[in-house]
C-alpha cells in the first residue's frame, strides 16, 4: 500500500515541500556530523544559537573556535561552585571540551598550541594554552581527545564519574614507534578542559583530575569534572576475547610479542605502581572492575598507578616469572626513582607474584630434586634462558604483595583427566623446546616433570608434585602480603575450596592478613574482594611511608 494511503495526513503536504525540508534536515546534520558533541543536561538558551554554530562544519574552523569561546565566556560567570549541575555549567563544559577536540584534530592539529586571535563577529578572542604543570597536562602530550560519550563501555560497568566544571574528556596518546609501558592502542588518562577568561583573553588548560580533583577556574576554587571510567573502557577487550585467551594458553607463542607490563595511564612520579598479573586462560581485561572500583576512591586515585602484566599462560610458571622479573626491572630502568611496586596476583598470576619475592638458590634445587638438579646447573651458563628461570633473586622493590585465590601448593585439578587433556593441548613454540632439549636430559626431565616425554608448561607447573612450588614455598617471603581466599560461601574453612584451589593450597602462614571471600575460583571483582584491596591500598600508604613522602615533595 502506499505510504500516502496510510497517511491521509502526510499526502496532503505538498511533495515539493517534504523534499525542501528533507534536503533542509539533512544539511543541518551534515553541518553537525562532524563534531561529537556532549549531550549531558539541558543547554543555557542565551548561549544555544552560538554553540549550535560552533558545532556546524559548513563554518570555518576559526570561527567555530570564537563562537566556543564565546558560548564558555557567556556561561563562566555563572558557574557557582560547579557541583551544581545548572543549564550555564552544562554549557561551558560541552564549549570547554569540544573546543579541546575542533583545535586538536582540525586540519591535521595545525591550529593547536599556537597562540591565536579568533573573531566571531561579535568578540575577538586571544587564546592560549596553559603550559605543564602539576595539576595540568602539557598540551602537546596527547595524540588525540575522545568524549566520553564516544568510549564505548562493555566493562566496566560501575561508572566511576566526578560532577563538576570543566569538559571531562579521555586524552589519547598514540605515537609511533609504541612508547616504552604503552599498550598497544596507546595510553589513556582522564583529561578536564578548562576556560579562563580575562575580559577577551583566553587561557584553555588540560587539567589532571586524578592529581588534583579542584583547581582555580575563573577566580575560584571548583571542583573539576572528570570521567575515570571511560579512560580505562577505552581499553575494551576484542571481539573474539575468548578465542584469543584460549589461543594464548594453548599455542603461547603466537602471542608472545604483546607479553609484557603495561601502564594504563602514564606514568607519574608521584604515584605508586600497582601491578596485576592475571591467571590461566586469562587476560588483563579481568582486572576491569576492579581497577575501576579502586579508582574510584579519591585517595587511592591521588596516590596509586594501575599497571597489567600480560602473558601467554601455556608457557611454564617459572618462564612467566622471569619474563615479569624482567619487565619490572625494565621499570626500574626507565624510571630508577619509581616508588616500591605492589603487586596483586590472581591464580597462576598470584605464584608468579610469589616469584617475585623469594630467593632461589642453587642449594635449594639440589635439596628439593636432587643431584640431577646440580649436574644441569653446573653445565648451564648463567646467563642463559634455563639458569635465569630457575636462579633468581627477591625484588627489594616490591613493597607489598596481594595473592587472590592462588594455588601455592598447587591444584588437585592439574593431576585429573581434564588436566592432563589440558595440559597436553599445549603447544610450546620450537625454539622453547629446542632449549629444553638442548639443556635438559630425560633424566633430568623425569625428575622435573616426572616422564622424560613431559617438557613442563602452565598446567605441569600447578601440578602439587612439581618440585617448583615446594621450592618456592620453602623460601621466606621478602614483603608483607595478604591472601584472600574463596570458599564458594560454604562457611567451611578450614576444609574449603573456592572449585579448583583448595584452602591448604591457597592459605600461606605469615600473612599480614587472610580473608576468606564468598566467591568461585573467579573471585577477584566480588564486592568483598574490592573492598579487601582497598583497605590493604590504604593500609600500605599508612605504614609504607609513601602518603608522608608524597605530601612532603608534592605539598598536598
Amino acid at each position: 500500500m502506499p505510504e500516502s494511503e496510510m497517511n491521509p495526513k502526510h499526502s496532503k503536504i505538498p511533495i515539493q515541500i517534504r523534499s525542501v525540508a528533507g534536503a533542509t534536515c539533512l544539511a543541518f546534520l551534515a553541518g553537525c556530523a562532524t563534531t561529537p558533541q556532549t549531550a549531558r543536561g539541558p543547554q543555557y538558551p542565551p548561549a544555544a544559537n552560538t554553540l549550535r554554530e560552533a558545532r556546524s562544519s559548513q563554518v570555518p574552523i576559526e570561527r567555530r573556535a570564537a563562537d566556543y569561546l564565546q558560548v564558555a565566556a557567556i556561561c563562566a560567570p555563572l558557574l557557582g561552585n560547579g557541583t551544581q549541575e545548572t543549564p550555564a555549567r552544562n554549557t561551558y563544559n560541552t564549549a570547554a571540551a569540544e573546543i579541546t577536540i575542533l583545535l586538536r584534530s582540525a586540519d591535521g592539529g595545525q591550529l593547536w598550541n599556537h597562540p591565536l586571535t579568533l573573531t566571531n563577529g561579535g568578540e575577538t578572542y586571544h587564546l592560549r594554552l596553559q603550559p605543564a604543570s602539576y595539576g595540568v597536562w602539557a598540551p602537546d602530550y596527547f595524540t588525540a581527545f575522545k568524549l566520553p560519550s564516544e568510549v564505548e563501555r562493555k566493562q566496566p560497568k560501575v561508572l566511576n564519574i566526578q560532577n563538576g566544571v570543566g569538559g571531562a574528556l579521555v586524552g589519547v596518546r598514540t605515537v609511533n614507534p609504541r612508547e616504552d609501558l604503552a599498550p598497544f592502542k596507546g595510553i589513556t588518562a582522564p583529561v578536564t578542559a578548562t576556560l579562563d577568561f580575562r575580559g577577551t583573553d583566553a587561557t584553555l588548560a588540560l587539567r589532571r583530575p586524578a592529581r588534583q580533583p579542584t583547581a582555580n577556574v575563573q577566580g575560584k576554587v571548583r571542583t573539576l569534572a572528570a570521567d575515570y571510567t571511560a579512560a580505562l573502557a577505552y581499553y575494551r577487550p576484542p571481539s573474539n576475547f575468548l578465542a584469543k585467551k584460549l589461543m594464548a594458553t594453548f599455542r603461547p607463542g603466537r602471542y608472545v610479542e604483546k607479553m609484557g607490563l603495561y601502564f594504563l595511564q602514564p606514568y607519574d612520579p608521584h604515584r605508586i605502581p600497582v601491578v596485576f598479573v592475571h591467571g590461566l586462560a586469562s587476560s588483563p581485561f579481568m582486572w576491569a572492575q576492579t581497577i575501576n572500583e579502586l579508582d574510584a576512591d579519591p585517595q587511592v586515585r591521588e596516590h596509586y598507578q594501575f599497571g597489567v602484566f600480560a602473558y601467554p599462560t601455556g608457557y611454564p610458571p617459572l618462564y612467566s616469572a622471569l619474563r615479569l622479573r624482567e619487565a619490572l626491572a625494565k621499570v626500574d630502568k626507565l624510571y630508577p626513582n619509581h616508588r616500591g611496586y605492589v603487586l596483586v596476583g590472581h591464580s597462576l598470576g598470584g605464584i608468579l607474584a610469589h616469584m617475585q619475592v623469594v630467593t632461589v638458590t642453587p642449594a635449594m634445587w639440589e635439596r628439593t630434586v636432587g643431584q640431577p638438579a646440580r649436574e644441569v646447573l653446573d653445565r648451564t651458563a648463567h646467563d642463559s634462558l634455563i639458569y635465569r628461570s630457575l636462579i633468581f633473586q627477591a625484588d627489594p622493590r616490591i613493597k607489598r604483595v596481594v595473592f587472590i585465590c592462588t594455588p601455592h601448593r598447587g591444584s588437585d585439578t592439574a593431576l585429573t583427566g581434564l588436566g592432563r587433556f589440558g595440559r597436553s593441548l599445549i603447544a610450546l613454540p620450537v625454539a622453547m623446546t629446542s632449549i629444553f632439549r638442548e639443556s635438559l636430559t630425560d633424566v633430568d626431565l623425569t625428575q622435573f616433570t616426572g616422564s622424560a616425554r613431559r617438557l613442563p608448561n602452565s598446567v605441569s607447573g600447578l601440578s602439587p608434585k612439581n618440585p617448583t612450588l615446594k621450592i618456592v614455598n620453602s623460601a621466606g617471603i621478602s614483603a608483607p602480603y595478604h591472601s584472600i581466599i574463596g570458599d564458594r560461601g560454604k562457611g567451611d574453612t578450614p576444609n574449603s575450596t573456592d572449585g579448583v584451589v583448595p584452602y591448604w593450597s591457597s592459605h600461606l602462614d605469615g600473612a599480614q592478613s587472610e580473608v576468606i571471600v564468598p566467591g568461585p575460583h573467579g573471585s577477584q571483582n566480588l564486592p568483598q574482594t574490592i573492598a579487601e584491596l582497598h583497605r590493604i591500598l590504604r593500609l600500605h600508604l599508612k605504614n609504607s611511608g609513601e602518603l608522608r613522602t608524597t605530601i612532603a615533595e608534592t605539598g598536598y
